[in-house]
């Protein structure tokens, strides 16, 4: 069961330039749940998730960290906290040029100072937690996209990460495939104690996988909604939010097309 707060959201206000995407967000994501981070196309989801892995400065508020400041702390604590992620962007953003296992294993040779072999043997084993033994030699554009992103998944977990962030983790797969991925990201929350952030619009995924949910809106520039999205979906009483999760199939809506994501 999600335990006490690991990450808290405080007065977080986001902007690029001029250009106000959310202000005023405020949450607490739990030690051990699946955190949902919601809302249509272009309403900042993403630029939520940069703020929170250290990409993007807010212009105002902080996220903290067990109770410790990120953007209020040296570069160096920052990098010391980063250390602790493990980020699964919606491409996979696996190397081309390398196998799967040579993907895995390249966090382990840079940040662990591990040997090739070594890395190679535990990159291995990070396969096998995904589903993915006897595919190491195998590259990127040898396999589907479902297990291109457990393979993302499993560079993601190279490090033995606190936390796990996920963009869209469902964007391009078929319904099958989506659904073992959200079992999966279950499994290892359930199995190492991981906290995991997700962002994504898919009520399939919302619904199976997320204790909590912040809703955030592109038309008020701030969250709407704050809890279990099952609740939320039987008895928020904002239009917006209650159109959101009541939506026929995984339309994001009218939303404006090449908004902020």
């Amino acid at each position: 069961m999600p335990g006490d707060a690991h990450i808290e959201v405080r007065g977080l206000t986001m902007a690029y330039g001029d250009f106000l995407i959310q202000k005023d967000l405020a949450f607490t994501v739990r030690r051990g749940e699946v955190f949902i981070v919601m809302g249509g196309s272009g309403c900042g989801k993403t630029t939520l998730l940069k703020h929170m892995i250290g990409l993007k400065a807010p212009v105002a508020g902080d996220v903290l960290y067990e109770g410790r400041g990120f953007w209020g702390g040296t570069p160096e604590q920052r990098d010391a906290e980063k250390r602790r992620f493990g980020v699964l962007f919606q491409g996979g953003a696996l190397w081309s040029s390398m196998t799967l296992a040579e993907n895995v294993a390249l966090p382990l040779r840079l940040h662990r100072g591990l040997a090739e072999a070594q890395a190679l043997e535990l990159a291995a084993y990070k396969l096998s937690l995904v589903g993915l033994a006897g595919f190491e030699d195998y590259a990127p554009a040898e396999i589907s996209g479902g297990m291109r992103k457990r393979a993302g998944l499993a560079r993601a977990m190279a490090l033995d990460p606190e936390i796990l962030y996920f963009d869209e983790p469902s964007a391009g797969l078929d319904p099958v495939s989506a659904r073992r991925l959200d079992e999966l990201i279950l499994e290892l929350r359930d199995s190492l104690g991981t906290t995991v952030v997700v962002v994504t619009h898919e009520l399939a995924s919302i619904f199976a996988i997320g204790d909590t949910a912040v809703f955030l809106d592109g038309e008020a520039k701030t969250q709407l909604a704050l809890g279990d999205p099952r609740v939320l979906r039987d008895t928020c009483a904002d239009p917006r939010v209650a159109a959101f999760l009541h939506r026929a199939g995984d339309d994001d809506g009218q939303a404006a097309a090449g908004g902020v994501h």
